[in-house]
């Protein structure tokens, strides 16, 4: 009777025991699990097998840690762009704020559009209009007085749809990624159509990613000494648009080697991807983001004129780029 019941305390003590040891294993998983806000799908496994590829020191394709280089585009692939661009929402403001100085641009184009808030009129002025408004708004002053006029608009504005700091609509997933790849010892740089300047002072903060890491479009500056204190004054003159087939001369440009894998959501983000993974040598790595959740942020892809994804996502499934779906692949959108 005795050894019966031992038999059965002991059965069970045992089947106690694994299952506390199995439960400690999925705890400690769990823990150790560098992109928690990515579900267990291709996507994910894709990224983490050419981690672990290129990492691994007896690996057919390992890289040194200086070849290490990941390239992010940031508007809809590290943040929200939708509906509008946070770069063109700080140029609306701008001209709101400078209006009173500027009373002829009730009259005038693209300025009255912006003040009347017609976006059809807006979008009207094309390319040509929405360069006089960067223009405009962001030249006429030194890079450091930008940068607090910047770094201002950030401490107030909000996405009108999410009612949100535009800095705490980043990513969660993207920010996993981000330090998942640096602790593995690659280097992150930004490389974005958007202003340079106008992403350097907060990118550390939001990104991770220093200033000198981060690569954009730019307007000319020039040395001037103003009040016996020296200056860099901005011009209201284009001097590099890091867009499209800009973004792999921007690259080359500033970090001077070909990266081995690029993340980017829109079909200005294709020749960087191709740069990147069209090179030969060792494994290397395209991701597209797709915005495929209308609920948790927004649904777009080829119907729109902010962040159209069309001829990059055909040429995905051709040059084998890992295409994430926003919806299916990852369990949170946004920080909490």
């Amino acid at each position: 009777m005795f050894a019966i019941q031992d038999f059965f305390r002991s059965a069970r003590d045992g089947t106690l025991a694994v299952t506390a040891a199995l439960l400690c294993v999925a705890s400690a998983y769990a823990q150790s699990d560098p992109l928690p806000s990515w579900n267990d799908t291709a996507s994910k496994a894709a990224i983490v097998s050419f981690v672990e590829k290129v990492t691994g020191r007896g690996s057919a394709e390992f890289v040194p840690e200086p070849e290490r280089i990941a390239v992010f585009d940031n508007d809809g692939t590290l943040w929200v762009e939708h509906p509008i661009y946070t770069q063109l929402a700080f140029a609306l403001d701008r001209v709101k704020a400078l209006a009173p100085q500027h009373p002829e641009w009730k009259e005038t184009q693209p300025f009255k559009a912006v003040l009347e808030d017609d976006i059809k009129a807006l979008a009207a002025s094309g390319e040509k209009g929405l360069v006089e408004l960067i223009m405009t708004t962001h030249a006429g002053m030194t890079s450091s007085d930008f940068q607090k006029i910047v770094t201002d608009w950030f401490a107030s504005a909000r996405d009108p749809k999410f009612k949100r700091p535009y800095t705490e609509l980043v990513y969660q997933p993207m920010l996993e990624l981000l330090a998942y790849l640096r602790a593995n010892g690659f280097k992150t740089f930004i490389v974005s159509g958007g202003g340079v300047e106008f992403m350097r002072p907060w990118a550390e903060k939001v990104y991770g990613v220093p200033p000198e890491q981060v690569i954009g479009s730019s307007i000319k500056t020039e040395f001037r000494m103003q009040d016996d204190t020296p200056t860099l004054f901005r011009l209201p003159e284009v001097n590099f648009i890091d867009d499209k087939a800009g973004k792999p001369v921007g690259i080359n440009q500033h970090i001077g080697r070909r990266p081995i894998a690029a993340f980017g959501n829109s079909d200005g983000d294709l020749e960087m991807l191709q740069w990147t993974t069209m090179a030969g040598g060792p494994a290397r790595l395209g991701v597209l983001i797709h915005h495929t959740d209308a609920e948790r942020e927004y649904a777009y892809d080829r119907d729109t004129e902010v962040g159209r994804l069309d001829k990059a996502l055909d040429a995905a499934s051709i040059a084998g780029w890992t295409v994430v779906d926003m919806k299916a692949d990852w369990n949170k959108v946004f920080k909490d």
